[in-house]
């Protein structure tokens, strides 16, 4: 039989996905990572559930403590970038400095195991005419988690499965049902393991990160209110900026060194045109030119069209230039390519590549 670790959060997804690789005969092992200490999927209801799980399979169950990276890479990284007045993606930093690459160390050098699965919901292929592993969109475009596993590297693709990548959520918890998994009906987690832990975004930071109060202008600098931090305020935000208005107001930048909140009407928060940093080219090698590709530029976006022209030799910093203007274009967010026809951006399912949104100048 093939050894493969599954990593385990406990909940119905990567549950689904060790029962059925036990199924299908491999020798599964089962890891969690500690994370953080508190209520969520990722912390000790998730590693209590995980747990019982490798008990009814009768698997192996390991917990790797995980809290010392979580907390450089994940809790020090979104405090910095918030304080900094940009909006951190967490899922995708967490995904390939925090689980992925080190869970895939700890199966080769703790166990000698060469293959790791999770339940995410994406699709890996390999292509013998480039060599390279392609990540692909789920078959459930409405559970696809492509967008935040842009930043794996091929070393770490090369070793990765997802068994739910062809199947919808619905037939997840049927499968979970048929194996009798206690987890088959566990609700479904809806926020970030941070939010779960501490109630909201806001309760989390204000942990960190003390007042700070300032002023929300508007575009010509009129001073229309008062904040208490600008890490409680992100590009495209509408509701609780606390300054009323005849007309919506929506953020539309912040001025780290004037402590400013600039808040704007919705046409101010399109922008046509965004840099990107830290470029992870997954499918297809770096190009030595402009490319076309349909941008996703945050999570639950409709990817379109854009040209994206490399700013440096390696194309590891782009710059992004949108058919139409986008809404909510945010610094420290991803952007996210994917190939297409160049008529329907959901037949492009492949994930070209994605990088960090920059500081709009």
């Amino acid at each position: 039989m093939t050894k493969i670790v599954v990593g385990l959060s406990g909940g119905v997804d990567s549950s689904t996905a060790a029962a059925i690789l036990h199924h299908q005969g491999y020798e599964v092992v089962g890891v969690t990572l500690w994370l953080m200490k508190g209520k969520g999927q990722c912390c000790s209801e998730g590693m209590v559930d995980a747990a019982r799980l490798c008990e009814e399979l009768e698997i192996p169950h390991h917990i790797v403590d995980s809290r010392d990276l979580f907390q450089e890479n994940i809790v020090d990284y979104l405090v910095e970038g918030y304080g900094a007045g940009i909006t951190p993606l967490p899922c995708s930093q967490c995904n390939r400095a925090v689980k992925f690459g080190p869970m895939l160390r700890y199966a080769k050098e703790e166990l000698g195991i060469d293959a790791i699965a999770t339940g995410h919901y994406a699709r890996i292929s390999h292509n013998p005419e480039t060599g390279r592993y392609e990540l692909r969109r789920a078959a459930d475009l409405s559970k696809d988690q492509s967008y935040f596993l842009y930043d794996l590297p091929q070393d770490v693709l090369a070793h990765v499965h997802f068994p739910l990548g062809d199947q919808t959520k619905t037939e997840t918890r049927r499968v979970a049902a048929e194996f009798n998994l206690h987890t088959a009906e566990k609700p479904e987690s809806q926020d970030l393991c941070l939010i779960e832990a501490h109630g909201s975004m806001r309760d989390f930071l204000d942990k960190y990160l003390a007042p700070k109060p300032g002023d929300i202008v508007d575009q010509s600098g009129r001073v229309l209110g008062q904040h208490d931090g600008i890490h409680h305020y992100t590009i495209g935000q509408r509701r609780g900026i606390g300054v009323a208005a005849a007309e919506p107001l929506y953020v539309v930048g912040i001025d780290v060194g004037r402590n400013q909140v600039i808040v704007g009407d919705r046409a101010s928060v399109h922008q046509p045109e965004c840099t990107v940093q830290r470029v992870n080219w997954v499918s297809i090698a770096a190009p030595s030119g402009p490319i076309r590709a349909f941008v996703q530029p945050r999570y639950r976006a409709t990817p379109v069209p854009a040209m994206l022209v490399p700013l440096n030799d390696d194309a590891t910093r782009l710059k992004i230039t949108f058919d139409e203007p986008q809404f909510g274009i945010t610094p420290g967010q991803a952007a996210v390519w994917y190939d297409g026809d160049g008529q329907d951006a959901a037949r492009g399912d492949r994930v070209l590549g994605g990088g960090i949104i920059e500081v709009h100048p």
